[in-house]
């Protein structure tokens, strides 16, 4: 702090200080006009309230006195007048990295033990999960929920269903995590109502959910020609494409007919963040090992 800003510290100081100290020796002694009752003469509900005037107490008198030698007292201890730095020279920056070595000192040796740990040990480690819980909460629940169940409507996986996009192993999710992932589902709409409408049957009929079996029978080969592409000959899905498998009961924006039809005349766009920038090699190791601990739960949600 400049010589100048510490001045303007100081004078705001003495300046609140002497206001407070002129105020604390005035107001016991000062004399509001009252009227013979004892009351100032203020009133409400047509005077059945009256204001009363009296004394201040003494135990308010001297906890005031007492908090006023207090906040002297703190003045010489730690900074906060002007550029003086406290007797006890503590500063918020000393604090901090105190915490911080006494946080480090304990976190290490955890550290270190779980970065010799594969993925599918750190989910069966509970030390572990709960460091990988709360780089969870902090990073992921945004979108995939605390529980990791995710949304349908914004077309964010549930993670704890055991069906993987991109492939549930270790690595395939450490990835996800590092570098992210999009996925593009294009629209068809140019395709046209009818053709839409029979690709929706299909798709419908490969999950086993009601459909008309001519319309669908009239999608099928234009999902043969056009979706096999990404969703497999069986729609079964491509996990190196991140394209979904179409047999399952799990929707990544809903099953229902109208949310197919959406799907595939609109299009979808979803993008995966890349955590590799803001978190550590090691942050990212247990945050995929609480990631595989939340889809070996069993929790089978559809979404």
């Amino acid at each position: 702090m400049s010589s100048g800003w510490s001045w303007w510290v100081i004078g705001l100081v003495v300046f609140n200080l002497g206001v407070t100290f002129c105020l604390f020796v005035w107001a016991p002694r000062a004399r509001v006009p009252t009227l013979p009752d004892g009351t100032t003469g203020h009133v409400w509900a047509d005077g059945t309230l009256r204001e009363g005037m009296h004394r201040l107490p003494r135990w308010w008198i001297v906890a005031s006195l007492a908090m006023y030698i207090m906040a002297f007292g703190y003045l010489v201890l730690y900074p906060g007048f002007g550029n003086h730095p406290g007797t006890l020279d503590w500063t918020s920056g000393k604090e901090l990295a105190a915490a911080t070595a006494a946080n480090a000192a304990k976190l290490d040796p955890v550290l270190h033990r779980t970065a010799a740990m594969d993925v599918e040990a750190l989910a069966g480690d509970a030390q572990a999960r709960r460091l990988g819980e709360r780089l969870f909460v902090d990073n992921c629940a945004g979108c995939h929920g605390r529980a990791g169940l995710g949304n349908p409507r914004l077309g964010v996986p549930n993670l704890t269903d055991g069906d993987w996009l991109h492939g549930g192993a270790a690595q395939d999710i450490t990835t996800s995590i590092r570098d992210g992932r999009s996925g593009v589902m294009p629209p068809w709409n140019s395709l046209g109502e009818q053709t839409v409408k029979g690709l929706v049957q299909y798709v419908l009929s490969l999950s086993g959910q009601t459909y008309e079996a001519d319309s669908a029978a009239a999608g099928e080969p234009i999902f043969k020609a056009i979706c096999t592409a990404c969703h497999g000959p069986e729609g079964k899905g491509i996990a190196q494409l991140g394209g979904p498998n179409l047999t399952d009961a799990i929707w990544l924006y809903g099953g229902t007919q109208e949310a197919v039809e959406t799907s595939i005349r609109d299009g979808r766009q979803g993008h995966m963040p890349a955590l590799g920038a803001r978190l550590s090699d090691g942050d990212i190791h247990l945050l995929a090992g609480y990631v595989h601990h939340l889809s070996a739960r069993g929790n089978s949600t559809a979404r």
